[in-house]
């Protein structure tokens, strides 16, 4: 999630586990440790690649904050002597703070590596968008309302406790609302005869009512889009090229093998002049997405490894509108009527019309 939620999230378990025994200290702590794990931003990466999937590893490891946790309980019981009593309260708070980050983080679709350093793929339960107000707004009131009212009661506490208690709330109807999403999609992929090895469910941005829907197969990819006020309606789809097949020189390429691991295999492959572009579709929608890295070059008509370096992809913020209109309108065909420029060029044909 957004680093503000994660901050929110950290100052609101530490006030839950602390806040009536030290104050506003639980807060400003539980805050600092919700954002620690993505201070891993800052280191740098002289590869592409590495900079990508690097984040969300050590810094998001479970077997690592606890390792660190108690580290952090001696530096705040040093500035904050006289709260030596409540160690195993600070120590809680810690752990609670750095879990709770990197267990949000395993609700969205990047992945973050909580089992570092064994070779588990990313987690990544792909139920909540990166940006949520939902589920953040409930999180700042309570914060908002522990911080600024008096702590001769417990009334901020409850709030506080009570914004913690929607957004998670929220967040298990996130996993409710993908588990269906999955029903309808994977009946509508049967019912169209489309055939497809691996199957991928993602929020819209900033909602949980709209969700893209992902499917790829042997030569190519599927992508549509369903709105939970579409009832039974099936989902429409427009079929992708890509061919996988030029990366079959470059196989052992570690920009490569690392990219389809870190993606789970949702990825496309295409050639663009003389370079070898891998994309990661989780993130993003047609015709743009977040992240492309050139992975080999073709010299001679031979495809060749190359130094991995990100693609610029151009923002589509009309996308956005899109997005806000297909909420609302159950009917397939408007929804496909209304997206941004029409399919792009590469698209073969609309399954399920």
């Amino acid at each position: 999630m957004d680093s503000l939620t994660q901050i929110l999230l950290g100052a609101a378990v530490g006030e839950a586990v602390l806040g009536r025994k030290v104050g506003k200290k639980a807060l400003l702590w539980g805050g600092f440790f919700g954002l620690f794990p993505d201070l891993d931003i800052l280191i740098p990466f002289s590869d592409a690649v590495a900079s990508f999937t690097y984040h969300r590893s050590a810094s998001h490891s479970l077997f690592v904050l606890a390792v660190l946790t108690p580290l952090f309980v001696w530096l705040i019981t040093r500035v904050h002597p006289q709260t030596a009593v409540h160690r195993i309260r600070w120590t809680a708070l810690v752990y609670l703070a750095f879990a709770t980050h990197v267990l949000l983080d395993c609700f969205t679709v990047y992945g973050t590596q909580i089992f570092w350093p064994l070779s588990t793929p990313p987690v990544m339960g792909s139920t909540i968008f990166i940006i949520d107000p939902a589920y953040s707004v409930p999180l700042l009131a309570g914060v908002v309302g522990a911080l600024v009212l008096s702590r001769k009661t417990s009334t901020g506490w409850v709030i506080n406790a009570a914004g913690l208690a929607l957004s998670t709330l929220y967040l298990t109807w996130s996993v409710g609302a993908k588990l269906y999403v999955n029903e309808r999609a994977k009946a509508s992929l049967k019912d169209q005869g489309i055939a497809y090895e691996k199957l991928l469910t993602v929020p819209a941005p900033f909602n949980t009512v709209l969700w893209r829907v992902l499917a790829v197969g042997k030569e190519g990819y599927y992508e549509g889009f369903y709105s939970l006020l579409d009832g039974k309606r099936d989902v429409r789809f427009t079929s992708y090229a890509s061919d996988p097949s030029l990366l079959d020189p470059v196989s052992d390429h570690w920009p490569v093998r690392r990219l389809q691991w870190f993606t789970h295999g949702f990825y496309a492959v295409e050639r663009e002049g003389e370079d070898v572009v891998f994309t990661d579709l989780r993130m993003g929608m047609e015709p743009a997405y977040v992240f492309r890295f050139k992975v080999a070059e073709i010299e001679a008509g031979e495809v060749q490894p190359a130094s991995s370096s990100r693609v610029a992809s151009k923002p589509r913020w009309d996308q956005l509108r899109w997005v806000w209109q297909r909420i609302w309108r159950p009917d397939p065909a408007t929804a496909a009527s209304a997206a941004p420029n029409g399919p792009p060029e590469t698209a073969r044909h609309v399954a399920g019309s």
